[in-house]
């Protein structure tokens, strides 16, 4: 029996909202199918795809080998053949077997062909910390995929983002890697079954505010948040901005923003050499310098490899962090 949402509004975990938003676009279109790692009978190693073997059979749900250049490879076919494979990568860390399909043949196809074979992939990837893993099961990647052209990257950070961007990006005609952050699975949040929020490649804000303009994406948005409601009771009013794609990126509303408050803090769970946050900072001073009131700051993990579970917690940006660049751009 499908636990499929019921039209209107409705309270899930992340997870859930994933699961749903799958089950619809496998209800939609019978060309759809998922592969991965103990996705079937399992659902997976967060339950995201559980339930979804039993409703549509083997053929369409198919547990892989250890093989994830082997299982992208295999998507490419699928989709060469008219299907709309999604893989799921089980940890963000083993993604990187698979970084050749992706990057030099998924990527690479459609503008091979000149436009006449499409690639409708969708690379589902937990990414991110807070889960107290060990090494390889934290990554944050994103910056590898964004910079590759032909690659569409996005990352919800809500519930209802999670199952409206999953439908709209398999059914894309370009391949997507969907991000998924590890610290969101759990937590629960509103989402409205009947009319989408935003379209796919639409950054958002999701707190009004005139002093300070605070921008990330996936689990960042939450210590963004937090950062924000501190910053309010020391008399700051922050404005906070979810990218929720990070290729390409919409600047509309962070341009808009900066013209309000004329300051930017941009916050990342990955390092900062080289980042979707450096190319956020570099793009708004280039296209929005005028309004600025003080440089661009950036918050980030820093630039050494993801550290044990223990050390975690000093590795990832947290809501103090984001404080402290807040303070230095009212400095100015």
């Amino acid at each position: 029996m499908s636990d499929q949402p019921a039209p209107g509004i409705q309270t899930l975990p992340f997870s859930r909202a994933l699961n749903a938003g799958l089950r619809a676009a496998m209800t939609a279109d019978d060309h759809v199918l998922l592969m991965g790692e103990d996705i079937g009978r399992l659902g997976g190693v967060f339950r995201v795809t559980e339930g979804l073997q039993a409703e549509f059979g083997t053929q369409r749900v198919l547990d892989t080998p250890l093989a994830e250049s082997g299982i992208v490879g295999t998507a490419i076919g699928l989709a060469m053949a008219g299907f709309r494979p999604v893989v799921e990568i089980q940890f963000d860390g083993f993604v990187f077997p698979a970084f050749d399909q992706i990057t030099t043949q998924l990527a690479k196809i459609t503008n091979r062909h000149e436009g006449s074979l499409r690639m409708p992939v969708v690379i589902r990837i937990p990414y991110g910390g807070h889960i107290g893993a060990v090494e390889h099961h934290q990554e944050s990647p994103e910056t590898y995929f964004a910079h590759t052209p032909g690659l569409r990257v996005v990352s919800p950070s809500t519930p209802n983002d999670a199952y409206w961007m999953i439908q709209d990006a398999i059914a894309s005609n370009d391949p997507v890697v969907f991000l998924e952050p590890k610290a969101k699975y759990w937590q629960k949040g509103e989402v409205d079954t009947t009319a989408r929020a935003a379209a796919l490649h639409a950054s958002r804000i999701v707190r009004r505010g005139t002093d300070v303009t605070l921008v990330g994406h996936g689990a960042m948005v939450t210590m963004l948040l937090q950062a924000a409601a501190l910053a309010e009771g020391e008399g700051v009013s922050c404005e906070v901005i979810d990218l929720r794609s990070l290729s390409p990126i919409d600047y509309g509303p962070l341009l808009d923003s900066i013209r309000r408050t004329g300051r930017m803090v941009c916050a990342q769970e990955a390092p900062g050499n080289v980042s979707v946050g450096s190319e956020v900072a570099a793009t708004v001073m280039q296209r929005a310098f005028y309004a600025l009131e003080a440089p661009v700051l950036t918050v980030s993990g820093f630039d050494v490899p993801f550290p044990p579970a223990g050390l975690e917690g000093v590795f990832l940006p947290d809501p103090d962090r984001i404080l402290e660049a807040v303070d230095r751009v009212l400095a100015y």
